[in-house]
């Protein structure tokens, strides 16, 4: 018997060694999940945060709103593609945004603010060329105002997840006021 003892600590040894390990794995992942859990608790964005997810839901809803218009009342193709395009990109980055949104405890607006609603009002009495000037002219002032809103929140955001939705929002937004730029001068060059 005496020399079963020593298999028997060793079988022992090498329980408890895995005991340890996966105790040190579980301690591990412990402040990972923790910190997780804590990103995503309702109410811990900072008011700028919250504020900028607030104004980010709305601009992109009107954004696809006004997009739509664009597809229906625009007299140039190319307005109708950028209406398009508007509909596409913003949809997207509103489905991430509502994502992150709810991750936070934080409920995004389901409809227009009276200003934005104010300016889809105004551009749905107009058509043809008319539309198209009007749109695309808001729509190079907007996307200057998106860019600057967005490169500022991809550097102060203090949500990791907000800054990172800022960061890899940012090129496209960029893309959409490059691309209103040309169209809107294309716009204005027709009578």
């Amino acid at each position: 018997m005496i020399p079963s003892i020593p298999g028997k600590a060793a079988v022992l040894a090498a329980l408890l060694g895995l005991a340890t390990a996966a105790g040190a794995q579980t301690a591990a992942s412990a402040p990972a999940n923790a910190d997780n859990m804590m990103h995503k608790a309702p109410g811990t964005l900072s008011n700028s945060d919250r504020k900028f997810v607030h104004e980010a839901a709305i601009g992109g809803m009107a954004e696809v709103e006004m997009g739509n218009l664009a597809q229906q009342k625009a007299s140039s193709d190319a307005v109708k593609q950028f209406g398009q395009k508007m509909v596409t990109d913003h949809s997207k980055a509103d489905d991430q945004l509502k994502q992150i949104a709810s991750s936070k405890g934080v409920q995004v607006p389901a409809s227009l603010d009276h200003k934005s609603q104010k300016e889809m009002d105004k551009l749905s009495k107009k058509s043809g060329a008319d539309f198209d000037k009007a749109y695309m002219s808001l729509m190079v002032d907007d996307h200057k105002k998106d860019v600057a809103e967005f490169k500022k929140e991809s550097n102060a955001a203090k949500d990791p997840d907000v800054r990172n939705f800022a960061t890899q929002t940012l090129p496209t937004l960029q893309e959409h006021l490059q691309l209103a730029q040309t169209t809107n001068d294309e716009v204005k060059k027709t009578k």
